[in-house]
């Protein structure tokens, strides 16, 4: 690829240019009004169809940095990253290959997520999950990447969340500045924070919300801006009551509540991540967690699978 500025601007070698900065729209919903909150929505699931949301802001310049090798990868057999990382794939006709958490036989057949990652021309190779837990390992990664017959391959880290992409996610901090108090977003491996903090001007700071249980994101989320500014950047913090019971799982009062939202907003709720962060925000204005005058950017940073 030619050399271009960093950020997800960067990313154009075929004409898809990514929709930014995304819209922010404001939305009238009472349960934040009657407590003197506004909300807005900042739509990062527009700015691309098939590069969604903060995929694409962490994907570019991880793709940049290949420079035309085949990119592996790693998720769950849910993962929006797998998806984000097999369109990207495609459209910019690099060879991508998927590495599974669970053993193949359990997956099959595909699930919707996973058997679009192969329309897409992903390769995927699927490895056992005590592996899989030590694929950061180097012995362990060499071992991978042997199997998988993909040694010269570019490794972008399960999330897409290292330090390029970090960096490329303050663009979405930027895109942010002045026009809101709180910034929230689900948060997975939390690379997104990470750059979105650091981001924001003084003043704001951002609400991580998990997906996943065990309360470790902290200490990734200090990692992440380590590696990719030497050190704590911007005014964040964490919430980890809205996972659900984990990654992919959800509750029927979750289910009720984005079918709720999308009723009242005309706005598709996807539910590993966007749903827990709506709910999770309804809930903190219920309980006061805003003063009345604050304003809350919500960012959509995924769609529904189609």
């Amino acid at each position: 690829m030619p050399d271009a500025p960093d950020g997800p601007e960067a990313l154009d070698p075929t004409g898809l240019r990514p929709g930014l900065p995304s819209p922010l729209c404001p939305v009238a919903d009472g349960r934040f009004a009657r407590h003197g909150v506004r909300l807005l929505l900042k739509r990062d699931d527009l700015i691309h169809p098939e590069l969604i949301g903060n995929k694409w802001r962490k994907l570019a310049p991880n793709l940049r940095a290949a420079a035309g090798r085949t990119l592996l990868t790693f998720g769950g057999a849910y993962s929006n990253h797998l998806r984000a990382t097999a369109a990207a794939g495609r459209l910019l006709g690099l060879p991508t290959i998927g590495v599974v958490r669970g053993d193949e036989l359990a997956h099959r057949p595909l699930n919707p997520s996973l058997a679009r990652c192969a329309a897409d021309g992903m390769r995927l190779h699927f490895i056992d999950r005590s592996t899989y837990r030590r694929k950061t390992e180097p012995r362990t990664l060499a071992a991978i990447l042997c199997a998988a017959d993909a040694r010269d391959a570019y490794v972008v880290p399960e999330g897409g969340s290292n330090a390029l992409a970090v960096r490329g996610c303050q663009e979405l901090g930027a895109e942010l500045r002045g026009h809101a108090d709180v910034v929230a977003l689900a948060c997975g491996t939390g690379g997104t924070l990470a750059g979105l903090a650091a981001g924001l001007a003084p003043g704001q700071r951002a609400l991580g919300v998990p997906v996943l249980k065990g309360g470790f994101l902290d200490a990734e989320v200090r990692a992440l801006q380590d590696s990719a500014f030497g050190g704590r950047r911007g005014t964040w913090s964490l919430d980890d009551r809205f996972h659900f019971g984990g990654y992919a799982r959800a509750t029927p009062e979750l289910d009720l509540f984005a079918e709720d939202f999308e009723q009242r907003h005309g706005l598709p709720v996807e539910r590993l991540y966007v749903a827990k962060m709506l709910y999770g925000l309804v809930a903190l204005a219920e309980e006061g967690a805003f003063a009345p005058g604050t304003t809350v950017a919500a960012v959509i940073t995924g769609a529904p699978l189609a």
